[in-house]
């Protein structure tokens, strides 16, 4: 399903507000540990799918990569994308990121994210990846973690005086969609198991090159009292892999 949540005035609304639209990769919880699985951009032509509001796509930039491209199914995003953006070094596509089609060797970074378990097959777009990097490039991605996308509501259970009591994990081998909370609407993603994401990398042909499941960064557990929540149970996966 390529759903297109963002395009919605009242979701985009609240998804604009949260602390990393406004601020960026520094307010991202898991920035501090993705930044360290990127490659050295210096030379590259970077493929950003999911790009949202560019922030990878500029930070690539901002790096030496020689070319971005990032694509996104929402005009909004990147709307917003394109008035943060003052190089002509990258380019906007909006279209679903299960459409992609570039040819053979056009890339040697591919970035996704918070984005891959909003579709459907995790291998199709790996085949699609795998297609267009160059030999020896490097694929970097985050996803929802299998632990917070099994139950589909994720939310806590709490009890009747709406303490979080824990996580709820249920049909974990049931793969696929979920109708999920976020920001208080419904939002459809796809459910996956550790096994489908990195089994899958390896089908592809990527040898998996590094592996993360992120704690926030210290300076936001401190300033942010919420997300010390988020040391209860993993949030997000974090994967590196390079094409054989």
């Amino acid at each position: 399903m390529k759903q297109n949540k963002y395009d919605d005035s009242v979701f985009f609304d609240k998804y604009s507000n949260m602390d990393r639209s406004r601020n960026g990769l520094e307010a991202a919880g898991e920035w501090h540990e993705l930044r360290k699985m990127l490659p050295d951009f210096r030379g590259k032509r970077v493929l950003d799918l999911g790009c949202g509001f560019g922030w990878h796509c500029r930070y690539a930039v901002e790096n030496g990569a020689k070319s971005v491209i990032g694509v996104d199914i929402s005009q909004k995003m990147l709307s917003v994308a394109k008035s943060k953006t003052d190089t002509q070094n990258i380019q906007y596509i909006c279209m679903p990121i299960e459409d992609i089609d570039f040819s053979a060797d056009s890339f040697d970074v591919v970035v996704s994210s918070l984005t891959l378990h909003y579709i459907k097959s995790f291998e199709d777009i790996l085949r699609k990846i795998h297609k267009c990097l160059s030999k020896g490039g490097d694929f970097i991605f985050s996803v929802e973690h299998p632990v917070f996308t099994a139950h589909g509501v994720q939310d806590w259970h709490c009890d009747e005086q709406g303490n979080r009591l824990h996580w709820p994990v249920d049909s974990y081998f049931d793969q696929g969609m979920r109708k999920a909370n976020f920001l208080g609407e419904e939002v459809i993603k796809y459910h996956k198991t550790l096994t489908t994401y990195l089994g899958g990398l390896l089908k592809a042909g990527f040898d998996i090159t590094g592996l993360v499941e992120p704690k926030p960064a210290e300076n936001l557990l401190n300033t942010i009292p919420e997300m010390s929540e988020e040391l209860r149970r993993p949030m997000m996966l974090l994967a590196s892999a390079r094409k054989k």
